[in-house]
């Protein structure tokens, strides 16, 4: 499996990822596909229960499938996972799936990408609850400055949602997180993780390879390849 190198862009969570030269992308593969990180054997993959897609009669299913991906050595996180309050089955079917796949995670000592909608109380439930040894990344992060330092102070990490990330108004958020806790993301939209980078770049006053080798030391970090 090939890991982000010094100089690469990175993408840290994709769907439909296509090699371009450069840039290293994570690709998050969920289990109602077909698809598995055995079918991409050079790429770094996560695999997990989205919410969108789980019901009273997949989910043994469902996390028969994570439980066998979890052995896959190109399996670099269990994700995305987590809370959706808009669409998605009963609360409580979607909390037990969550915490199914948080025992995985410890279990292999890998960690979680999370997706969560509206339901920031019933995540900070589960993180005291388990108290997790090994660190979550909620992706696709738009909220306030106020939730941002809860998650943070929760050791959590934050992938900075695409669509957001490079308006004016994300600029105050992004001054006021710690470098050594951010990722950024396309989410497997047409946007360029260049753009991105500029952007987030040009917010925290440093150059695209000083952000670029913060981002790079992040993803050593977080998933334990130090």
């Amino acid at each position: 499996m090939n890991l982000p190198q010094p100089g690469d862009y990175i993408d840290i969570h994709t769907h439909g990822g296509k090699f371009d030269s450069g840039v290293f992308f994570i690709e998050n593969l969920m289990a109602h596909e077909e698809r598995t990180p055995e079918d991409f054997p050079e790429q770094a993959c996560t695999f997990g229960i989205h919410p969108w897609f789980l019901n009273n009669n997949n989910y043994d299913q469902l996390l028969n499938r994570v439980q066998v991906v979890s052995g896959f050595s190109n399996l670099i996180a269990i994700g995305e996972s987590g809370f959706d309050k808009l669409r998605g089955p009963d609360i409580e079917l979607q909390r037990k799936s969550f915490e199914e796949q948080i025992a995985i995670s410890e279990a292999i000592k890998k960690p979680v990408i999370i997706h969560c909608v509206r339901a920031w109380e019933e995540l900070f439930t589960v993180h005291k609850r388990v108290h997790p040894t090994i660190p979550w990344l909620v992706h696709g992060f738009r909220g306030k400055e106020d939730l941002a330092k809860q998650l943070l102070f929760k050791g959590m990490y934050l992938s900075l949602w695409f669509d957001f990330v490079i308006r004016p108004e994300s600029t105050k958020l992004l001054k006021s997180l710690p470098k050594d806790r951010i990722f950024l993301e396309t989410d497997g939209s047409d946007s360029d993780i260049r753009v991105i980078y500029g952007k987030v770049a040009s917010d925290l006053d440093l150059s695209i390879d000083e952000l670029k080798s913060v981002i790079l030391t992040n993803f050593y970090k977080f998933f334990k390849y130090d």
